[in-house]
């Protein structure tokens, strides 16, 4: 019996004594993450911005005469051409008109051929002293008057046949020709320049559009530090999104560059020019212009899903060199084939998180598996879609 109590006490001292010591707890396994290496390729550098379309030219179609419209001598809505009759108003006045300065021509012209045969006659006469210097410098005088009211009553003949021509309207540009706005009867007047018609000019169109300042500023910086290389004015492309979110068939290119900026509204004025041979572009139409302001040599693309866009600003994680994580805020362009083109807070060779993301969080070490480029992570380099800066 000693034995076995002595066996007992010793059995439990030994399991007493193992109950006291402490486990060792097992570490947790390093969490995996995938990443890609950012590499700088060149990329078009696209800017979204929204339009209106104009006419290169229109035209306001007055009256210039007084007068009864007769009749309308287009089809409304239909193409003219320049010189094509509009609307006939009723010559029957100016056409008195043009017979009266006719008849006071005629009558101009009698006076100045007396005057010159008076003028004949007192050369002999003067020179016999049969009649006073006094009396041939009148002559004289009378045919330099005669002579200015014969060139008066000519102006006054040719006025009367431009007003005479004016009775028909005629289109001073080709175009299209829109909603009369009088009827036969209508009183027109040329004191009041009474409006017609209006005729635009719809191949080609203007797209108007502006940027702000500071945009505009940035670009120039970036040309300056060659971060943007951007071809002549005349040779950016503009391509238009319709409002149905189509994309116009033609390729317009940037003509104008404002030089100053509006006071009120901080932004710079720019135009486009593109064929319109279709008739899809109307004057007021709104579109969405993409003007491909050069292209970005070096720039970097991120997968849409690394970024994290906050109202603070943009983000991505990143791995360094220790394999730890670390939060690296990062400026965005424009979107390209679901990537971001990153302007700043990233240089090449950084590896940044694409998967895994929720298993990252900065300050852990993580292990890090590198992603080849053709898995997705990176697009393409062909847009799908685009905003400003």
């Amino acid at each position: 019996m000693s034995a076995i109590r002595t066996f007992s006490i010793t059995f439990a001292v030994t399991v007493l004594g193992a109950c006291g010591e402490p486990q060792q707890a097992a570490a947790p396994p390093v969490p995996e993450v995938g990443v890609i290496t950012a590499g700088p390729q060149p990329v078009p550098n696209v800017v979204e911005v929204p339009a209106r379309v104009q006419a290169v030219r229109t035209a306001e179609v007055r009256a210039r005469v007084d007068g009864i419209i007769e009749r309308r001598l287009y089809k409304e809505g239909s193409d003219v051409k320049a010189g094509a009759p509009l609307f006939r108003i009723d010559p029957r006045e100016m056409r008195a008109a043009l017979s009266a300065a006719r008849a006071a021509l005629t009558r101009a012209e009698a006076t100045l051929a007396n005057a010159e045969q008076d003028v004949a006659r007192y050369e002999g006469l003067v020179a016999d002293g049969a009649i006073s210097r006094q009396q041939y410098d009148a002559a004289l005088a009378r045919v330099r008057t005669a002579r200015a009211d014969v060139a008066e009553t000519r102006a006054e003949v040719e006025r009367a046949k431009l007003n005479l021509s004016y009775t028909t309207v005629t289109a001073p540009i080709s175009g299209r020709a829109g909603r009369a706005q009088v009827t036969e009867g209508a009183l027109v007047s040329a004191a009041s320049a009474t409006l017609l018609t209006r005729i635009e000019q719809l191949d080609p169109v203007f797209v108007n559009f502006s940027q702000s300042s500071a945009d505009l500023l940035e670009v120039r910086r970036e040309i300056s530090s060659g971060k943007l290389e951007v071809p002549a004015l005349n040779r950016i492309e503009v391509r238009l999104v319709l409002e149905d979110g189509t994309s116009y068939a033609h390729t317009g290119y940037l003509d104008f560059l404002d030089l100053s900026i509006d006071q009120t509204t901080g932004t710079v004025a720019l135009r486009a020019e593109f064929p319109n041979p279709e008739r899809i572009l109307l004057p007021g139409q709104f579109v969405r212009a993409r003007i491909h302001a050069g292209v970005r040599p070096n720039a970097l693309l991120i997968p849409q899903r690394a970024v994290s866009v906050q109202p603070e600003g943009a983000s991505v994680l990143v791995v360094g060199p220790d394999e730890v994580v670390a939060a690296r805020a990062v400026r965005v362009g424009e979107m390209r084939n679901g990537s971001w083109v990153v302007l700043d807070g990233l240089k090449a060779g950084d590896r940044v998180i694409v998967q895994g993301l929720q298993k990252a969080q900065p300050g852990q070490r993580v292990s890090a598996l590198e992603l080849p480029r053709g898995s997705g992570a990176i697009a393409g380099a062909e847009s799908t879609s685009a905003s400003p800066r």
